[in-house]
C-alpha cells in the first residue's frame, strides 16, 4: 500500500496551502454543485458567488462550478470558452453526442471561475426513465406536478451522468471532489454513490427544508426539536418527497457540513446526522485606502434619505431631521422568519418610551420586503413632488436675493433687507407654504398594496396605531420592493441605503445564516440579530461584548417572546439615548469586525471538509492530521477598553444630553485598532482553545 499523503493547512499570504509538497494539486478536480450558479435565487447565489475568487484563487484551473443553463442568466453572466481541461471536454462531447445541451465558460463574477451548465429542457424526454431509476436506487417516489423536484432529478441526473463520464477517464486516481449544496443538487449526490463512483462528496445544507415550513408556521421550534415526528410534518405539508431526497444526500455524502452551530443543531434533529464541518458564510471585503471613508458616505447617503423624508413628511415635519435616526429590516416577506412581528412590537413599545421621556429623537423605520403591489401610491409621488417644488422655489428666490445682495455690496452698502425682497417674493413663498398644507396623515406605505386588508405587516401596524401622528416619535414607511437607484421615490441602491441608515434590525426567528446583519457589518453600520441565526451565534462566539461593536443579539431561544421584545425594546431605546460621537465611535468598531466575515478567514472551513472527504473516501491515499480541524474558538475580540463594564453605565438614564459632552475620553481609536488587528490574525493558529476559555450556555458543539 503507497504511504498515505499528510493533508493540513499552512497559510502563505492569508490563503490556506496544501502542506505536502509530494500531494499532486494539479491532478485533483473540484466541482461544486448548486442550482443557484448564475442563477439568482436567494442567499445560496451569494455564498458561491462572493466565495468563488478564493476558491479559484486556491484551485486554479482546477475549480469548476456546475449548474442549470438559463438563456437570460447565461447572456448577461458568462463568457463561452472551451474547457482546458481535456478529460472534461471528453466528458461534455459524450454528452452532446447523446442529445444533451451542455455550456461551457467562465462566470463574469470576481475570481471568473469556470460554469458548466446542464441545459434541463433538452434532457426533459429522460425524466420518466430517470424518475424510474432514481425510485430503484432510493425508492423515493417524485409527484409530477411538483416542478421544482422534477427539474432537480434531471439536473441530479445530468450530472451524476458527467461525473461518471469523467471519473471513467481517471480509473482508480483519485481525481474528483464534487461539493453539492441543497436538496436540488443532492439528487447528483445519491446518484453517484449508488454507482460507486471514485468521488469525494460533500453536502452543504443552508438551511433544512422542514425547519423552514415549520418556523413559518409559528411553532416553538426550538423549543421542541426532538418532539417532532418528522415523516408526519413533512407529510402534512406536502414535502415529503423533497425531505426524502434531502435527507438522503445528507446521509450518502462523504462530508456533511452546515452554516451555522443552530442549524447543526437543527440538522441533527431534523435530518438525523450531526455535522462534519461548521462552514460560516463569509463576504469579499474591499477596505477603503481612507480609513474613515465609510463614515463619508454615511453622511452622503443619509442626505439622500432626509431628502426623501422632506418629501414623504410634506406637511407633518414637525421634527428636527438632524435628530432622527433610521432604522430598517430588510429581506424575504417572511413575517414571522424574518422576525417583522416581533420588530413592530418592538416599535410600539419604544414610541411609547420616546413619547413619556419627551425626548427629541424621532425614529423613521423603513420596511424593505418585496410584497405584491399596483404601483407607486399618488400621495407618496406627491410628497416628492411638492418638496422638488418647494427647492426651485426656494432656489429662484435666493438667485434673485443673491443679486440684489451682490450690487449692493458692490455700492458698499448695507441692503435693507426689508426691501431686498419684493412683494411678489413673499407672494410666491406664502403660495410655497399653502401648497404643503396636507389634510391626512403621510402614509405608512410607498406603494398601493394588492389585497392590503391581509397583508401582515399593515395588519399590525394598524393594531398598534402607528399611523404616523404627529405625536408619533416613531414613523414607518413599508417600501414592498427591492431598492434602486432608477426609482422615481427613493433612487438609491440598496448599499447606498444601508450606509444611509443608523441600525439595522433582524430579530430573525428562523435564519440559518443572516447575509443583511452581515453587510451591515461590512459597511460599518451596527445591527440587531438574534442567537437564533447563524451570524448572531458567530458573532456570540468570537466578540466578547457585541453590542459595543455595534451588534445587538437579541436572546430569541432561551427567553419568551415577551421578554424578547422588551429586551429589543431595550436595545432600540438605548441606541437612541447615543450621542452623536458614540454613535460614530461605535461605527468605527463595527467597520472593524469586518475582517471576521472575509472568506480569507472563513474560507478555510470549506478547506477542511475537503481534506476530511479525501480522506474518508481514499483512506489509503490520504489521511487528515489530528490538528487539522480549524477552531472558531481559537480567537476573540475583547472588550474595547474605553467601554464601561455594565451596559447600563454607559447609557444615559435619560435620553436628554449634549452632544458635545465627551463621555468617552478614554477612547483611542487607533490603539483599538491595532489591538483588533492583532486579535484577527490568531486564526491563522490552529491550536487549542486558550486556558479559561468555557464552553458557553447553549453552545453546540460537533
Amino acid at each position: 500500500m503507497p504511504l498515505a499523503r499528510s493533508l493540513s493547512m499552512t497559510s502563505l499570504n492569508g490563503l490556506p496551502q496544501w502542506e505536502d509538497e509530494d500531494l499532486p494539486v494539479e491532478d485533483l478536480l473540484l466541482f461544486e454543485v448548486s442550482w443557484e450558479v448564475t442563477n439568482k435565487v436567494g442567499g445560496i447565489y451569494t455564498v458561491i458567488q462572493t466565495k468563488a475568487k478564493i476558491t479559484a484563487d486556491e484551485w486554479g484551473e482546477n475549480y469548476f462550478l456546475v449548474g442549470p443553463y438559463f438563456e437570460h442568466n447565461v447572456k448577461t453572466q458568462v463568457e463561452a470558452c472551451e474547457p482546458p481541461n481535456p478529460a472534461v471536454k471528453k466528458a461534455m462531447d459524450t454528452m452532446k453526442s447523446q442529445g444533451c445541451q451542455v455550456f461551457f465558460g467562465r462566470w463574469l463574477i470576481e475570481g471568473s471561475p469556470y460554469v458548466l451548465l446542464f441545459d434541463i429542457g433538452s434532457a426533459a424526454w429522460n425524466l420518466d426513465k430517470w424518475k424510474g431509476e432514481f425510485w430503484d436506487v432510493t425508492n423515493i417516489g417524485i409527484p409530477f406536478h411538483d416542478r421544482e423536484a422534477n427539474d432537480a432529478v434531471i439536473f441530479g441526473s445530468l450530472t451524476a451522468w458527467f461525473l461518471k463520464e469523467l471519473s471513467c477517464q481517471f480509473e482508480d486516481k483519485p481525481n474528483i471532489i464534487a461539493h453539492f449544496h441543497e436538496w436540488q443538487a443532492g439528487v447528483g449526490l445519491i446518484l453517484s454513490r449508488s454507482q460507486k463512483l471514485p468521488v469525494a462528496t460533500i453536502f452543504t445544507t443552508h438551511a433544512t427544508l422542514l425547519g423552514r415550513y415549520l418556523c413559518a408556521a409559528n411553532i416553538d421550534f426550538y423549543n421542541n426539536l426532538d418532539q417532532f415526528d418528522i415523516d408526519k410534518e413533512a407529510g402534512e405539508r406536502q414535502i415529503y418527497h423533497r425531505y426524502c431526497m434531502e435527507r438522503a444526500s445528507v446521509h450518502c455524502a462523504h462530508v456533511f457540513t452546515t452554516v451555522s452551530q443552530i442549524t447543526a443543531i437543527e440538522a441533527e434533529h431534523m435530518l438525523k446526522r450531526n455535522p462534519d464541518v461548521v462552514t460560516p458564510n463569509g463576504l469579499n471585503i474591499k477596505k477603503f485606502s481612507a480609513m474613515h471613508e465609510f463614515q463619508n458616505l454615511h453622511s452622503m447617503y443619509k442626505a439622500r434619505i432626509q431628502e426623501f423624508i422632506r418629501g414623504h413628511f410634506y406637511g407633518h415635519l414637525d421634527f428636527s431631521l438632524e435628530k432622527t435616526l433610521f432604522f430598517f429590516i430588510a429581506g424575504r416577506y417572511e413575517f414571522s422568519n424574518k422576525g417583522a412581528d416581533m420588530f413592530l412590537e418592538a416599535l410600539s413599545r419604544l414610541n411609547f418610551l420616546l413619547r413619556v421621556h419627551k425626548t427629541d429623537v424621532t425614529v423613521v423605520v423603513f420596511f424593505i420586503m418585496p410584497a405584491k403591489t399596483n404601483n407607486f401610491n399618488v400621495e407618496t409621488l406627491k410628497g416628492q413632488a411638492v418638496r422638488k417644488q418647494l427647492w426651485d422655489t426656494a432656489q429662484s428666490v435666493k438667485e434673485k436675493f443673491g443679486k440684489k445682495l451682490y450690487n449692493a455690496l458692490l455700492k458698499g452698502e448695507i441692503p435693507d433687507l426689508n426691501k431686498i425682497l419684493d412683494r411678489d417674493d413673499i407672494t410666491i413663498m406664502k403660495r410655497a407654504i399653502f401648497s404643503t398644507q396636507r389634510h391626512c396623515l403621510p402614509p405608512v406605505t410607498t406603494h398601493n398594496m394588492i389585497d392590503d386588508s391581509n397583508d401582515p405587516i399593515l395588519n399590525t401596524i394598524r393594531r398598534i396605531g402607528l399611523f404616523n401622528n404627529r405625536t408619533d416619535r416613531v414613523k414607518v414607511i413599508l417600501h414592498p420592493e427591492f431598492l434602486s437607484s432608477t426609482s422615481p421615490l427613493l433612487p438609491l441602491d440598496y448599499e447606498e441605503f444601508v450606509r444611509g441608515c443608523h441600525l439595522g434590525v433582524f430579530p430573525s426567528y428562523y435564519e440559518p445564516w443572516g447575509y443583511t446583519p452581515a453587510e451591515c457589518t461590512v459597511m460599518g453600520i451596527p445591527s440587531v440579530t438574534t442567537n437564533l441565526s447563524g451570524f448572531g451565534c458567530f458573532m456570540q462566539e468570537h466578540v466578547a461584548d457585541p453590542a459595543a461593536y455595534g451588534i445587538y443579539i437579541v436572546d430569541r431561544r432561551f427567553r419568551s417572546p415577551d421578554e424578547s421584545c422588551n429586551q429589543l425594546t431595550q436595545f432600540l431605546y438605548g441606541f437612541c439615548q447615543q450621542s452623536r460621537r458614540q454613535r460614530i465611535i461605535q461605527r468605527n468598531r463595527t467597520e472593524r469586525l469586518s475582517d471576521l466575515l472575509d472568506w480569507r478567514y472563513l474560507g478555510r472551513y470549506y478547506m477542511h471538509a475537503r481534506h476530511l472527504a479525501l480522506s474518508r473516501t481514499f483512506p489509503d491515499k490520504f489521511e487528515m492530521e489530528p490538528s487539522a480541524p480549524p477552531k472558531t474558538e481559537g480567537f476573540r475580540y475583547p472588550r474595547p477598553s474605553s467601554v464601561p463594564p455594565s451596559p447600563s453605565v454607559s447609557q444615559h438614564s435619560s435620553p436628554h444630553h449634549s452632544e458635545d459632552e465627551d463621555e468617552d475620553e478614554r477612547y483611542d481609536e487607533d490603539e483599538e485598532a491595532e489591538r483588533d488587528r492583532q486579535n484577527i490574525k490568531s486564526p491563522f493558529s490552529l491550536g487549542v482553545l486558550p486556558q479559561g476559555k468555557k464552553k458557553q450556555h447553549g453552545e453546540y458543539r460537533n
